[in-house]
């Protein structure tokens, strides 16, 4: 009766426990603590321009040292990150995502932009968008592609 994890088609991942039900959670006592649930985050960063090939490259290295980014948009002078983050709620999920860009500027090489937009969804909203027609576009092809 273990959990499998599985994927809607959205890319998100799914943690499931018996019979499809949620995978509950507990800390080191037992106690049932509150369950993560995934948000669809949507960062948006510009600033001075930068060679293509660099922002390219910077945002190839950040998907491989975090595997969790579905897709990014990049061009000159802006670029749009989109994934999935397991958190507990939207503020929680909305401060990593405040952090990602800073964090990793150095390691990943990303250009000095500063964050100019982030949108965080829950995945019932996510997949309302979707089946209403006015959310973004599934993120497919996954991967690093320019505007």
């Amino acid at each position: 009766m273990g959990s499998s994890q599985q994927d809607d088609g959205d890319g998100a991942p799914r943690s499931r426990g018996p019979a499809g039900t949620a995978d509950p959670r507990s800390d080191e006592s037992g106690e049932r603590r509150e369950q993560s649930r995934l948000w669809h985050i949507t960062l948006s960063v510009a600033g001075r321009e930068a060679p293509l090939k660099e922002v390219r490259r910077g945002l190839e290295q950040l998907a491989h040292d975090h595997p969790f980014l579905l897709t990014s948009r990049y061009a000159h002078d802006h670029a749009e990150i989109r994934y999935w983050e397991e958190a507990r709620d939207l503020h929680d999920a909305a401060a990593v995502a405040l952090r990602l860009w800073g964090e990793h500027r150095a390691s990943a090489k990303l250009p000095p932009w500063e964050i100019v937009g982030l949108e965080v969804i829950g995945r019932e909203t996510y997949h309302q968008r979707i089946a209403e027609g006015y959310g973004p576009p599934p993120a497919t092809p996954v991967g690093v592609h320019p505007f």
